[in-house]
Formats: structure tokens, sequence, C-alpha cells
């Protein structure tokens, strides 16, 4: 029998191959490209925000020589860190005479510009050294936010002349403010701060954990291993993927009619907003508890059915601890996507000036995107350039959630 001759490669051949390769080449092209665009625009969006975050996380600030001896202010270790120190002090002068020795250090004009109520930070620098009212010390005390603007070469001419003067003097710098991570929000970004919006953002999630977590769970483990396949399942499958996709303003109606309906006087608080967070929460952790469960081998079921287990035992002795990593993992997915919200506690009253840290679940808060959202609308540049600090506390809130996640993953994922 004769061999059958090799395939002759014509032109047209030739030519189909080099549009295919050139079309693979194209593609490939085209991926990368679409990769090198989001690793920039990443690149682009972080360095934005640490060129404009940095200077957040500073201040303006005044050196002020104050003599504590001679102007007359008493106390010892036990009466200035009391929890009435600040009263006391207020009682014995010392907003006047921090008012008093400005105008020695800086001038009348300097002085003017010191913010008014800077004798609290002397009151907390006395309590966290009281060793400091046996003599004269310098202390750096927070300027008024015009000077600040005149500080970054703004605002009028005459300020930015001050400005220039005082610290060609060394009366007048820009230092980290690490109080920012302790303040509430106030009226000037000099004396803002983000720890009223940080513990909303805390109790908040805690409420949502708390109430999304377990009933998301049970949900997945009923639907996925005691519901019976009909009708009505498919339906309550099909509407727990639609509330998945449902745009997060739908919930803040949601809470707005139902949760502040019942309980009007919560209006505000972190327990509605974490009652209304964890409705649009809860779809998402019984998907991906679901999915986690079916990724548990069914010989496991069968070989602890083999063995005598239950099969409540099967379920809650097997099933969930090999399925839970995988539940976690999406809780946490579902929770940091829940932190980032703004639309539907909108709806429910946390958009408001809350000066002080809640101290608890019932009392009024706020939250970081809503703090963010609430500066990015003010004009003071130095409101702009506390949202960036903001918003760069608020990513790496973010991404140490995404950081545990994918260390439970790892840690607990097995394969099988």
């Amino acid at each position: 029998m004769q061999a059958s001759e090799p395939p002759t490669r014509t032109a047209a051949f030739e030519k189909r191959l080099a549009k295919r390769y050139r079309s693979e080449r194209n593609f490939k092209a085209l991926g990368l490209g679409a990769i090198g665009f989001s690793i920039a625009a990443l690149i682009f969006l972080l360095a934005n925000m640490l060129v404009n975050g940095i200077p957040g996380l500073q201040r303006a600030e005044l050196a002020v020589e104050i003599d504590f001896a001679e102007a007359g202010v008493t106390g010892d270790e036990v009466s200035l860190t009391a929890p009435s120190a600040m009263q006391v002090l207020e009682l014995q002068g010392l907003p006047a005479v921090v008012e008093i020795y400005a105008e020695r250090s800086l001038g009348e004009e300097g002085a003017e510009q010191v913010y008014r109520g800077a004798w609290r930070d002397v009151a907390r620098a006395l309590a966290d050294d009281p060793a400091l009212i046996y003599g004269r010390t310098t202390l750096w005390l927070p300027a008024s936010s015009d000077l600040a603007s005149g500080l970054n070469d703004e605002g009028s001419p005459e300020m930015q002349a001050l400005a220039d003067r005082l610290e060609a003097e060394g009366k007048l710098a820009k230092n980290w403010d690490w109080g920012f991570f302790a303040r509430s929000d106030a009226t000037s970004p000099q004396m803002a701060g983000i720890w009223g919006a940080l513990k909303g953002s805390i109790l908040t999630m805690l409420v949502t954990f708390v109430l999304a977590f377990p009933i998301g769970i049970l949900s997945a483990l009923y639907l996925e291993e005691y519901a019976p396949k009909n009708r009505w399942t498919d339906l309550i499958e099909v509407s727990i993927n639609n509330l998945a996709a449902v745009p997060s303003i739908i919930f803040g109606l949601l809470g707005l009619a139902v949760f502040l309906t019942v309980f009007p006087n919560l209006r505000s608080t972190p327990i509605i907003g974490g009652m209304t967070l964890a409705l649009m929460t809860m779809p998402v952790i019984v998907i991906s508890g679901r999915n986690a469960i079916k990724a548990v081998p069914p010989s496991i079921r069968d070989g602890a059915l083999a063995v005598g287990a239950s099969p409540v035992q099967v379920v809650f002795h097997h099933v969930l601890p090999l399925a839970l990593p995988g539940m976690l993992t999406g809780t946490i997915i579902g929770m940091a996507r829940a932190l980032g919200e703004t639309a539907p506690l909108i709806l429910i009253g946390m958009r408001a000036f809350v000066a002080t840290p809640p101290d608890g679940f019932t009392a009024p808060a706020t939250v970081l995107p809503m703090q963010i959202f609430l500066w990015s609308d003010e004009i003071d540049r130095g409101f702009v350039e506390r949202t960036s600090a903001t918003i760069i506390v608020l990513l790496l809130f973010l991404l140490m959630m995404n950081g545990i996640a994918i260390y439970l993953r790892n840690k607990f994922e097995k394969t099988w």
C-alpha cells in the first residue's frame, strides 16, 4: 500500500495561518494593554490619594511658650489626670493664660490666629505630662483655618505674609497630627478627626455581622442540605440571586420604610445602619455559603452516615466545619462592600454632623464613607486634605478585611 503524501502548505493556508497568529498576538497585546491600563489607573489613584492625603495627616501649629508657675496655674499628677481636670484648669483661667502667652510669643496679630479652643490641647498636654506645670515649656498649638490656608499659599495676601513671617521665625510649622485619629468631626479642618466616624463604622459593622452571618449561613445550609427541590425553593433561589444584584439605595429605602417606622427614635444610629446593611449583605453570604457547601465532597456525607451519624450531625459536625472557611471569606468580602456604602445610610439619616463619638449602638453616629462624603462638599481646602487622609484610612481598613479573607482561605482551604 502506497504511503500518503504529506499535505501541501498552499499560499491560502499560509495566509490563514498568518492571520490566526496575528489575531492571537493582537488579543495578547489587548490583554496586556488592559492590565497595564488598570495598573496605571490604580497607581495614579493611590499616588493622588497619598499626595493629597499626607498633608491631611498634618496640621498648622504655632509655637507658644508658657510659664505655668509664673501664671499661677497649679495642680499635681492626681488632679491633672482626673476626669474633671479640664474643668478645674478652666476655672483657674487657663484659656486667658494661653491668650496672654500667645501674644507674648507671637505678637498680637499672631496670637489672634491661635485656635480658639487651643487651651484644651494645653490641658491635655498637662494631663500627659503633669511635670510641665512646674516650669516653662513651649507647646505647639493649632492655628486657625485662615492661617493654615496662608501657610499653603492660599487665602488673603495678608494672611500669607503673616504665615511666611511666622514660619521664618520658626513659630509656625506643619506637624504630624496624631490627634486626627482621636478626634471627631469639627467645623474647622484644623480640629477635625475621624475617631467618631471610625467608631461608628466599627459599631455598624458589628451589628451587620451579628445579624447577617448566622442568618445567611443557616439559610445556605437549609437550602443546600434540607430544602426540597420544587418550584418554591427555585423561586427563593432566584429571589436571593436577584437581591444580590439590587442597587444598595433600594435597601436604604427598605430601612427607611420599615426600621425607622418601627423605631423612629433610633434615626442615625449604628443599630439601624447595621440592620440596613445586613439586608444588603445577607444575599452575598447565602450565595457564597451555598457554593462553599457544594465544594464539600459527597463522600464526606456518605462516610459520616455510614458510621452512624444523624443527618444533623453530618451537617454541623462535618459539612459546616469544612465549608466554614469559604463562608467566612464570602462574609468578609460582603462586609467590605457594605463598609464602603453611603447611599443606604443617607436615607436612614446617618448623614449628620456628629461632634462626639457614639457611646453605644443607639447613639447618633456616622461612618467613614459618609464622613468622606460630607467633607468632600466643603469649600475649605483643609477639608479636601482631610478627605484624602480619611480615604487612605478607609482603603487600609478594606485592605485589612480582604487580607483577613485571603488568610482564612489559604489557611483553612482544603483540596479534594
